[in-house]
């Protein structure tokens, strides 16, 4: 089933020429793209309901930390759409701060950028609507 999926974000993102270039939730056909991504990429980590690992503000004995949710409850939408894509494609420990330990691995090889907006916007269509606008404001 995950394939069919997989499959079908696939063709959506070749119908629509593979052209996502920003995450946006209201883009109900990079939302319905990014969902299966996120499926088969992140949820693994972050939650098929978008709801993190247990005690993800914690660190673990290797100094990284678990994944967090990416729902209201954690702090994903506390970031630009720029950040999010770049933490994502190049992974967190390639624009962490110094003295930061990240586990996030880098997506940049496996998922175009346009898969990486797909998902994110995907993402982002599950947070409230205030959270959408708090974090859209940090967009502008």
């Amino acid at each position: 089933m995950r394939g069919l999926f997989l499959l079908i974000a696939s063709g959506l993102l070749a119908a629509c020429g593979d052209s996502f270039d920003r995450a946006d939730a209201s883009d109900i056909d990079a939302v319905n793209a990014g969902q299966p991504l996120y499926a088969e990429h992140c949820a693994s980590c972050h939650g098929e309901n978008l709801q993190g690992q247990p005690d993800w503000r914690v660190a673990k004995a290797d100094g990284t930390l678990p994944a967090p949710p990416h729902d209201d409850s954690g702090h994903t939408w506390h970031h630009a759409d720029a950040l999010l894509f770049d933490y994502t494609q190049q992974g967190g420990q390639a624009i962490a701060p110094e003295g930061f330990t990240s586990a996030m691995p880098a997506f940049g090889a496996s998922l175009s950028d346009s898969e990486i907006w797909a998902v994110l916007s995907f993402i982002k269509s599950k947070w409230s609507l205030q959270a959408q606008i708090r974090q859209g404001r940090m967009n502008q």
